[in-house]
């Protein structure tokens, strides 16, 4: 008997949308945003922020779970039509001083490999995170788990936060962490965004026990991804913004995104990635338009909302690599959903004799 490490390919589809309290209609179309008219992916992870909105009865009362069931629905409806079928891809490789874990029997097994299963769905006050994996993966997926954090009013409420969900696909463990971060575009409200981003990843706890060895803390994770309505503004006088806003400069406004700003001096997400943006900021727009929005009613009269790029998408971990990033067209809400595609490397061990795997090296399809 040989032991092998089978290196899958998996595509990986991340997706986040602000959706404003907005119900979903029933006929609501989601294929653009899922990209499921000419591509499918493995898994999905999809974070929504607001599916209700954030009222104080409904931050403080018991959880609304019929709007993430309506989600759900419309969510399996569109990958559930019939899909182009692409399957992962292997490489072999012998191991050496590796602890081996044994993979489970029935890899062969058949099934409908198009159909997709909700293995996760967690909702927190406004935030949903919905994860599907295709349904011949299934019998290789361990150890689900979620953990919620609340960092709103008073630091605590769940107006604001993450919902992070982790898995094991075969031997390689994932964490997606979908977050709502603080609002606001005041002169230092970038700051308190850095603080809720450490307080998640400080605080965000799985559960484990003694006989397995499973990752506790975000960091802990062999391939991250960390997205959601991150909230982070431009730093750039409003005349200046709306000046460079109408002349479509996304370049010239980008040197001055305040993530970027955070991310390059360290003080946030030190050595997370996020891919190159090419598009137009994703917040804040008139809604059903295509026109951003720069003044919103409120208490104390109008407020003025340049537009941002609240919405995003990061990563951490060797195995996985970024092949799309950008953000789709629905005017549901005031912000526009944006989607990552991603290549995560996922190990498997299995034992088969060395006469069956003669002749098999290098890459083939699986």
């Amino acid at each position: 008997m040989v032991t092998w490490l089978l290196l899958f390919l998996f595509r990986v589809f991340v997706g986040t949308w602000n959706v404003g309290g907005i119900p979903p209609s029933d006929d609501l179309d989601l294929e653009n945003w899922l990209d499921t008219s000419n591509n499918s992916y493995d898994i999905y992870v999809l974070g929504f922020q607001e599916i209700i909105p954030l009222s104080t009865r409904n931050v403080l009362g018991l959880e609304e779970s019929k709007m993430a069931g309506k989600w759900n629905s419309i969510i399996g409806a569109t990958l559930n039509k019939t899909l182009p079928d692409q399957r992962p891809t292997q490489m072999f490789e012998p191991v050496e001083h590796r602890k081996v874990y044994p993979v489970k029997d029935g890899y062969h097994r058949e099934r409908k490999a198009g159909d997709f299963r909700c293995i996760i769905s967690k909702q927190m006050v406004g935030i949903l995170v919905s994860l599907w994996i295709r349904n011949d993966l299934l019998d290789y997926v361990s150890y689900p788990s979620v953990s919620c954090i609340g960092c709103g009013i008073m630091g605590c409420l769940r107006n604001k936060g993450s919902v992070s969900v982790r898995f094991c696909l075969h031997e390689s463990s994932f964490c997606f962490v979908c977050c709502h971060l603080v609002s606001g575009g005041k002169e230092g409200d970038e700051m308190r965004r850095n603080s809720n981003v450490m307080d998640i990843l400080s605080k965000t706890c799985f559960s484990s026990d003694s006989s397995n060895d499973l990752p506790k803390k975000i960091l802990d994770h062999d391939r991250i991804v960390l997205f959601g309505d991150l909230n982070y503004r431009i730093s750039l006088p409003e005349a200046k913004t709306s000046s460079l806003v109408e002349q479509k400069e996304w370049n010239i406004l980008l040197d001055h995104d305040q993530l970027r700003l955070e991310l390059s001096e360290g003080r946030t997400l030190e050595g997370w990635n996020e891919g190159a943006i090419t598009f137009s900021p994703t917040y804040k727009y008139h809604p059903n338009s295509d026109q951003y929005c720069w003044e919103v009613p409120g208490s104390t009269g109008e407020r003025r909302r340049a537009p941002a790029w609240c919405d995003r998408i990061l990563w951490l971990g060797e195995g996985l690599k970024q092949i799309g990033y950008e953000r789709c067209e629905s005017q549901l809400s005031d912000h526009r959903p944006v989607r990552a595609i991603f290549t995560a490397e996922v190990d498997a061990v299995v034992l088969q004799s060395s006469n069956a795997m003669d002749g098999q090296g290098g890459v083939r399809n699986g």
